[in-house]
């Protein structure tokens, strides 16, 4: 069974990891966070949640995800806290950033199999969503999409943990607010797990649409299908190119690169590149041509500018996400012949954010677990 730490004392936390130690250092505003700084409230954040009886009785594995979730949940407050001029403190993003953290040190500093660390990932991502969702403008398209990320079950027990371990005025209104999302979440058939439909166009029908109803099925079909690779360089992409879509017309941008006598460091001249790939998928896409686009696609948002391109001419998107074990990327990337400079590899690793399941139609991770 995976664990983050088989130690879970606070004083060998702090010893064997920076992170842990940061959380003394961070400040928190008194008005929500009377007990303290980062650490204090984290250490009474696991508290509170292993007191918890549902805590109690989820399985083992489970308890470890949402163990380490709630260890990491305001690791990133390090980074973004700021005090106003008023002299209020915030730290604006730490979500987001506390989860590309944990995607890193995951895949990085303590190997973690795939599908354990999407799920911490997520519930550091979205630990404080179950508090704001009904303030969203279309709580429920959000909640769709959550619930294709992250256990909702877990998720509320996480908040609630958030909740009970801090010292502040509004506790109860916050835990109804909890009660209001768990309530939403069963409404909409999404109490953990992901909200289902009808079939994956009828989803991706209702998430690009404005005022779309999620059980609606729409009669018009995909005119085409592009296959989308995302992964870091040297992870297997061409490989799987090569054994599952051998006949298919390939737009890579390493292929442009060559093609074009590009240097992958020429700012300018890639963008030209990139250019050039997108008036060659235009083509396949005007004639309806089913074909792979080959590149890292590492960020959601090159993909979505991708994406948003496809899906105006009607495509049927699969996304492939190719992934193997950090220690045997660097290995595969400096047996390549087009070898990427490793503090660039590292670099791309930190940006990586894998694709959710409601980016398309149809996404597919390929993830060789490391030993843990």
């Amino acid at each position: 069974m995976w664990t983050l730490s088989n130690n879970k004392s606070w004083e060998h936390l702090v010893q064997s990891f920076d992170w842990v130690r940061d959380m003394a250092l961070t400040p928190q505003d008194p008005l929500h966070h009377a007990e303290g700084d980062v650490a204090t409230h984290t250490r009474m954040v696991l508290e509170a949640m292993c007191a918890e009886s549902q805590y109690q009785q989820l399985s083992a594995q489970e308890q470890e995800i949402l163990w380490a979730a709630a260890l990491l949940h305001d690791v990133e407050k390090r980074s973004t806290t700021v005090t106003e001029p008023d002299g209020r403190i915030s730290s604006p993003g730490h979500a987001r950033k506390g989860a590309q953290t944990a995607r890193q040190l995951l895949y990085g500093d303590i190997p973690t199999p795939f599908a354990i660390r999407q799920q911490v990932t997520a519930l550091v991502r979205y630990h404080g969503f179950s508090l704001w969702a009904l303030e969203r403008p279309d709580p429920v398209k959000e909640l769709v999409k959550v619930s294709q990320e992250a256990d909702t079950r877990l998720l509320a027990l996480l908040a609630r943990a958030d909740v009970l371990g801090r010292i502040c005025a509004d506790k109860d209104e916050m835990l109804y607010r909890i009660g209001c999302f768990e309530a939403l979440c069963q409404e909409q058939q999404c109490w953990g797990v992901a909200r289902p439909f009808a079939t994956p166009h009828a989803r991706m029908h209702y998430l690009l649409h404005e005022n779309a109803h999620p059980d609606y099925v729409p009669f018009e079909q995909p005119v085409s299908e592009v296959i989308l690779m995302s992964g870091l360089p040297g992870a297997g992409k061409d490989t799987f190119i090569r054994r599952h879509y051998p006949d298919l017309p390939v737009v890579s941008l390493d292929g442009l690169r060559e093609e074009m006598g590009v240097s992958p460091t020429d700012a300018t001249g890639n963008g030209q590149v990139i250019q050039a790939a997108k008036e060659r998928a235009r083509v396949f896409l005007r004639k309806g041509t089913r074909f792979v686009w080959n590149a890292t696609n590492v960020t959601r948002q090159m993909r979505m500018q991708l994406l948003e391109l496809f899906f105006t001419y009607k495509a049927q998107v699969r996304i492939v996400y190719v992934e193997v074990p950090y220690r045997q990327l660097f290995r595969q990337n400096s047996s390549r012949e087009a070898v990427v400079p490793a503090p660039v590899l590292e670099k791309l690793a930190a940006k990586l954010e894998v694709p959710a399941a409601w980016e398309a139609h149809e996404v597919t991770w390929i993830a060789a677990d490391p030993a843990f």
